[in-house]
């Protein structure tokens, strides 16, 4: 199932490697997460719950990204990161540490679909993190990012599950821009 990640080029625009496994993601909106499911602002607005095949003894990070923005075709502010969690006991992500807040989906006006990915990390250790923490009051210092490269940072490995789906513009979006303006 985790191979439709090459079909949407999430491999190699994102990561190397499919991960193994598929995370899975449910916005209280009552969405579900499938690959590839196109899922508007509105219903992803709030921070889902996220679930994995987890070893309680171990430690996790969990990332959401945008590869795609301002657009799939221009993505000259790849990755935009949505979410960032470290540091998370098994698969309890309100017991982990927030390096970034949860942000929706915010994709620009007729700017077509945005790829939106998850990716779980099994760290090696409970680690440190010299991240800057970042609130979902603004959008800065969340463009160029790249999961690749924090993970390469903090010896992750490659991602042991993921997962992502498809969004583009609706009437949340002017809403949710307000929010990142402070």
């Amino acid at each position: 199932m985790t191979e439709a990640l090459k079909t949407h080029e999430v491999v190699p625009d994102v990561i190397d490697t499919v991960p193994p496994a598929l995370v899975k993601v449910s916005y209280p909106s009552g969405v579900s997460v499938e690959i590839g499911k196109e899922l508007t602002p509105t219903q992803v607005k709030d921070q889902p719950t996220v679930d994995w095949d987890a070893d309680t003894s171990a430690f996790y990070t969990l990332c959401m990204t945008d590869p795609d923005a301002p657009s799939r075709k221009e993505p000259k502010f790849r990755e935009w990161h949505h979410w960032l969690v470290a540091n998370i006991p098994g698969k309890d992500v309100s017991k982990g540490e927030v390096l970034s807040d949860y942000i929706g989906s915010g994709p620009p006006p007729k700017t077509g679909l945005h790829r939106y990915v998850f990716l779980v990390y099994r760290q090696p250790e409970k680690l440190t993190f010299d991240e800057k923490r970042l609130t979902n009051r603004s959008g800065d210092g969340r463009n160029n990012f790249s999961i690749k490269k924090f993970a390469q940072k903090y010896k992750l490995g490659n991602p042991i599950a993921g997962n992502m789906y498809q969004s583009e513009y609706d009437d949340y979006v002017p809403i949710l821009y307000k929010q990142l303006e402070g």
